[in-house]
């Protein structure tokens, strides 16, 4: 028997904060898979690097070989890996119903594709006309992607990730009303600015899911994890603003 796509969202340090149950998809990744394959496809170099990938449970070896197993899944086979999650989404969808409380799917842990679209593609189902009890959303770098989805109401959110290369694509994303995050190199314990470029900011740590509640475009505001090191190359970079 495959294993299972979709872990609960009390997994995940940010995601167990969330007001709603949440699932979530974690895949290994930019190229770390055995087929050297990019599922980040618009991932910069400081993105990559600050990657949350050995973050939490993702450090421990039998986790990243599990995500790798799922990816390698993926790679292999893509309609059949579509109606695998599609098969996890109903059952989700339909205990969702049973207990009357909506669930938070987020399908890009730590990937950037486009499931929603694959598994119409091979199964035909719109999971987001089909699932009413679930509620999606994601992370992006690719402005595409939120220019497909921008804005489909309640069912599937998607947040536009900063990058240091990406600055033009950040502005059309505000432009069409998606929430854009910003790492700023905030530690832990301080607070984040109050406004990013005539923008309000929000604070993104606080929850994973808030972005569901966002129907205006605000700044997702997220405090750089990475060592003094690692923080002062990131703004080097560009990746990280200097608050």
């Amino acid at each position: 028997m495959a294993s299972k796509l979709l872990a609960v969202g009390t997994t995940n340090a940010k995601t167990a904060k969330n007001t709603r149950p949440t699932s979530i998809m974690y895949l290994a990744p930019h190229t770390q898979n055995s087929k050297g394959v990019n599922v980040c496809p618009k991932a910069s170099a400081g993105c990559a690097a600050a990657c949350l990938y050995n973050a939490g449970r993702g450090k421990f070896n039998s986790v990243q070989q599990a995500r790798i197993g799922k990816t390698d899944r993926y790679l292999s086979d893509k309609k059949q890996f579509s109606f695998d999650l599609l098969h996890e989404l109903t059952r989700l969808n339909i205990k969702a119903g049973k207990t009357g409380v909506e669930i938070a799917v987020r399908l890009n842990g730590t990937s950037d594709i486009d499931f929603i679209y694959l598994i119409k593609k091979f199964t035909g189902v719109d999971v987001l006309e089909k699932m009413q009890n679930l509620v999606f959303y994601d992370y992006t770098k690719m402005i595409a992607k939120v220019k497909r989805y921008q804005p489909v109401s309640h069912r599937y959110k998607i947040t536009f990730s900063k990058a240091e290369d990406n600055d033009a694509y950040v502005m059309k994303a505000l432009q069409l009303g998606a929430p854009v995050s910003v790492v700023f190199s905030t530690s832990k314990d301080e607070a984040l600015p109050t406004t990013w470029n005539g923008y309000r900011v929000v604070d993104g740590d606080s929850s994973d899911d808030q972005m569901i509640d966002y129907d205006e475009a605000v700044i997702l505001g997220l405090r750089f994890k990475g060592s003094k090191a690692e923080r002062v190359e990131a703004i080097n970079s560009g990746f990280v603003i200097q608050a």
